[in-house]
């Protein structure tokens, strides 16, 4: 039997960091091609790559390397706080504080000659003032156009009183593992700094939680202060945006992530064009295929993702995807992880039709899906119907986050229709995904506690036995 009791409180939760960042640049002018959104692109030329054998100095990096410098920015930011005297405030009622200023700094890739500029969001987040310092130690004042803290990225502007060198924009699908790159960026405050790796592996999720996580991973040596930085391959495209290491130190100790080229480009031009990013989602749970899995499952097939569910109202669900259906590939890409599925449909918006073959009672099959707005999925738990909510609910009910409890199919749960949950068991819900995780992980003995918003501004909280 479902109960919930009300209770009275509030929550709150923050956190970022700076890491590094940076740049890089190349293309030969026969060989580029400017989109509509002003982003240079290479052009549709056969993809080669260079037979190295095992001799590493075979390839000549320095023109690549020559190149991207000019193209990569040092990134400052200064944030300010004041710091105020508890002794002073308690005995006299002082009210007055010291203003402080705190600096970080990374990396950024100039991607237009008219001065936009690509970096992360971790290195400009909270930031007062925004400096961009270019290799020719020219400095200029930047604004912020746009972010997507998911991703991490953000797009700056700079109105500079010449045309700038800028970054090629690659085709990171057609990235090799193996293939040999360039990290460009300023670790350590050390300018215009350029290592040399290989591309590890593709498509790495490091957070199973974060459903969006699709990195490209190499071993060239990246600090902070690269963050936001360039990693081009070897005919300078730009192929990622530098963004994080792992590491226990917090320093290089071989492995470093980048938020692939064709991801990071359908960021920024979705900024420039709609003023935010726009997702398109297939509308599936499901997981991994492996050897266990497969087992479980009771299918020969140990390679792809398994559908465990159709959300209601999703592309996929009109698209024909069923149960127990496994996704074999999205188009010509081959999925064998949800990084792979996610990286993807990440480079998809809204009402875009992709083919995806699945493998359903032995045979293969393909159904042309178009993809949905998050928004106009729900997701059912526990009698509650969930919906993200978009921009014009979020200035209703003045907040930055949750997801809305549409309707209930448990009429005990009445009063909560219409309203905001902004967390569940102290966990901020940022988006849908991050409420799905949370719900799907729940055990159904336990009990779930959430907070919600209503429409007067009123903060509540229930228990959920």
């Amino acid at each position: 039997m479902k109960t919930f009791t009300k209770i009275l409180a509030t929550s709150l939760l923050s956190g970022a960091i700076t890491l590094g960042s940076y740049k890089l640049f190349f293309e030969k002018p026969n060989e580029t091609n400017n989109n509509s959104k002003g982003i240079t692109t290479t052009s549709a030329l056969p993809y080669t790559h260079q037979n190295v054998g095992s001799v590493a100095n075979a390839i000549d990096f320095t023109t690549a390397a020559e190149n991207t410098i000019n193209t990569v920015v040092h990134v400052k930011n200064v944030s300010y706080s004041v710091v105020s005297n508890p002794i002073l405030e308690f005995f006299y009622g002082y009210q007055g504080g010291q203003q402080r200023s705190q600096v970080g700094t990374g990396s950024g890739v100039i991607i237009s000659a008219d001065g936009y500029i690509v970096t992360n969001n971790h290195v400009i987040q909270n930031a007062s003032e925004i400096e961009v310092a270019l290799n020719n130690n020219k400095t200029y004042k930047a604004k912020l156009i746009g972010t997507d803290s998911k991703m991490d990225i953000a797009l700056l502007k700079v109105d500079a009183d010449e045309e700038l060198p800028f970054a090629v924009f690659g085709d990171s699908d057609n990235v090799k593992v193996g293939e040999w790159v360039l990290a460009v960026g300023n670790p350590y405050n050390l300018n215009s700094t350029v290592t040399a790796g290989i591309v590890s592996a593709k498509a790495r999720s490091l957070d199973q939680s974060n459903s969006i996580q699709s990195f490209i991973q190499t071993d060239a040596a990246v600090n902070p202060g690269n963050s936001g930085g360039a990693l081009v391959n070897t005919r300078g495209e730009l192929i990622g945006v530098n963004t994080m290491i792992s590491s226990n130190t917090g320093s290089y100790v071989g492995y470093s992530f980048a938020v692939p080229s064709n991801i990071t480009r359908k960021i920024i031009e979705d900024i420039m064009e709609y003023g935010n990013v726009q997702r398109g989602i297939l509308g599936i749970e499901g997981g991994e295929l492996n050897s266990a899995a497969a087992k479980e499952l009771e299918l020969s097939q140990t390679e792809g993702f398994y559908v465990a569910k159709v959300l209601k109202n999703s592309g996929a669900e009109k698209g024909g995807l069923e149960k127990g259906d496994v996704i074999l590939k999205l188009d010509n890409q081959k999925i064998k992880s949800f990084a792979e599925l996610s990286g993807y449909i990440n480079t998809k918006r809204p009402d875009d039709i992709i083919n995806v073959t699945v493998l359903r009672k032995g045979k293969e099959k393909v159904l042309p899906i178009a993809l949905s707005r998050s928004e106009m999925v729900t997701y059912e738990y526990n009698g509650l119907e969930l919906q993200s909510i978009d921009d014009e609910i979020k200035e209703k009910f003045k907040t930055e986050h949750g997801v809305l409890i549409k309707d209930v199919t448990d009429e005990s749960y009445a009063e909560l229709k219409g309203k905001i949950i902004l967390s569940i068991d102290g966990i901020k819900m940022k988006d849908m995904d991050t409420a799905k995780k949370i719900l799907a992980d729940k055990s159904p003995n336990r009990s779930t506690k959430i907070q919600v918003l209503s429409k007067e501004g009123k903060v509540e909280w229930y228990i959920f036995r």
